[in-house]
């Protein structure tokens, strides 16, 4: 069974930016996220959803 919910040092790393970009994100609510007692998780269905969000096409 695959893990749903990650933590931010693997959101981090899936994503290539910094635990501190990331915290940073979550601060300025620029990804959803799941608060879950102190710890805050990410979903990975919704990482990939902000990925294809974010993506920009090519111009030909």
């Amino acid at each position: 069974m695959q893990k749903r919910l990650i933590t931010i040092k693997e959101a981090s790393e899936y994503l290539g930016v910094s635990v501190n970009t990331l915290y940073s994100w979550v601060s300025q609510k620029k990804i959803d996220y799941v608060k879950i007692g102190r710890l805050t998780k990410f979903d990975l269905r919704v990482i990939d959803k902000f990925i294809e969000n974010g993506s920009v096409e090519a111009v030909n």
